[in-house]
């Protein structure tokens, strides 16, 4: 029977936007490195597959009145300088962090993550993502970001350059044989010749090939075009589905996709998103999520709300619904995140009650360690899931609950592993090794 794939999204103090107020968190631990290092490593023993990081290139430079109560991405490490240091101090779990397209050269990309493969002996994943927010393209001289088509269509270019990069050299190019006096083998190296709208780029890249072959690649676009993306070239989604309904319609969509890209439906994962609160008892964690939701500052709520709906909501009345000429049209940023702010609008709710029940696509699960891991069952076995991306309201306290109680309840019904499959991401999760496309059936 296969198992689900675990992985968790971190951040520093937990992903609630009010953690960093609860005296459970570090507050200090978004630039403490043996915060993260204990983190990883809890999350090693819990047999997760993947420590993910989260990024964007910019520091938020307006409403900085609301972003000093809720300081998203103000103060983090750069995920790849992080990750690399987390080799280190773990062995087997998959270390993944996001890296934009929009910002940076495929070059760069393809050394980082090549290099932090082979620090972690075959455990490197990149994130690959458009970037969602203006404050990222004015630190690199736009004053708003692309349209959503054009990022893509430069992502899509740029993950192509990417992965040839990555087969610059065969498998076993590098001799280092001292007799013949060859370090590498000429014949197995394929300088890269691309020439596309968007990259020009004639080359090899100058690190031996992945351990994996090449990292994994992650992707997380639920608006069509990301789906086609993701189907294209993606090995693990993220999904933010609600229901295990909604779930359900997109992981059919989303494989049933591959196959025009000459991809197998295996060649994916699906990792849907879960919020999770453990408790003892079902109110007892109904508790522990409301102490959390009764923290959030309303200047907070209204700035939250306002960055996926992409619309001013400052000034607004708490009590009354946000006025229709404030809603824009249609979304640059977000669209999975903004349509689901407009179906919550449509329920006639007030801006307080909005940014009380906005959780950015997932809902957060609140239980006991038999009602989550009924809820993971039903997913993983009913064509909605072939893991989770967990999140944690506050941290560590939240994987520590969920690892002592869930994960020993998922192992009795044969769902999460005892044992690591191998040393690799991709072996852990059940993904292939993809051949090089220089060598003859690759």
């Amino acid at each position: 029977m296969p198992t689900m794939a675990l992985a968790t999204l971190v951040h520093p103090t937990g992903s609630h936007p009010a953690s960093w107020l609860h005296p459970s968190t570090a507050a200090g631990g978004s630039t403490d490195i043996a915060h993260y290092r204990a983190l990883a490593q809890l999350a090693e023993r819990g047999m997760f597959d993947l420590f993910f990081i989260a990024d964007t290139p910019a520091a938020r430079t307006t409403n900085l009145e609301a972003y000093a109560r809720f300081p998203l991405f103000m103060n983090v490490f750069e995920p790849l300088t992080l990750l690399s240091a987390l080799a280190g101090a773990t062995t087997h779990i998959g270390l993944g962090g996001t890296a934009s397209t929009s910002f940076s050269e495929p070059y760069n990309i393809a050394r980082q993550f090549a290099s932090l493969d082979h620090i972690s002996g075959g455990r490197a994943a990149w994130n690959v993502v458009t970037s969602a927010n203006d404050f990222a393209a004015r630190n690199f001289g736009l004053d708003r970001l692309p349209p959503h088509g054009d990022r893509y269509e430069r992502a899509r270019e740029f993950v192509d350059v990417v992965r040839k990069l990555w087969d610059t050299w065969e498998d076993g190019a590098f001799l280092r044989d001292r007799e013949s006096g060859l370090f590498f083998d000429p014949a197995k190296q394929h300088p890269v010749a691309h020439e596309g709208a968007h990259f020009r780029v004639h080359g090899a890249l100058n690190i031996e090939r992945a351990p994996q072959g090449q990292p994994v690649i992650i992707q997380a676009g639920a608006s069509d075009t990301g789906r086609e993306f993701a189907a294209e070239t993606a090995e693990l989604v993220f999904s933010s589905d609600s229901t295990v309904e909604s779930g359900r319609r997109f992981y059919a969509d989303l494989k049933g996709r591959m196959a025009r890209h000459g991809r197998p439906p295996e060649a994916l994962k699906v990792l849907a998103g879960l919020p999770a609160i453990v408790a003892d008892s079902e109110q007892e964690a109904e508790d522990m999520y409301q102490t959390l939701q009764a923290l959030i500052h309303p200047d907070v709520g209204r700035m939250r709300l306002g960055m996926d709906l992409e619309a001013d909501l400052s000034g607004l009345p708490l009590d009354e619904p946000i006025p229709p000429e404030r809603i824009p049209a249609s979304a640059n940023l977000h669209r999975a995140y903004f349509e689901h702010i407009l179906g919550l609008i449509r329920e006639g709710l007030t801006l307080r009650q909005l940014y009380m029940r906005y959780e950015r696509g997932n809902r957060t699960i609140r239980g006991t360690p038999r009602q989550v891991a009924d809820h993971m069952e039903e997913w993983f076995t009913t064509g909605a899931a072939d893991g989770f991306m967990l999140t944690f309201s506050v941290l560590p306290a939240g994987m520590e609950a969920f690892i002592a109680k869930v994960v020993p309840e998922l192992q009795r019904r044969g769902l999460v592993k005892r044992e690591w499959a191998g040393r690799t991401l991709r072996e852990n999760v059940g993904l292939r090794r993809p051949p090089n496309r220089h060598v003859a059936g690759g």
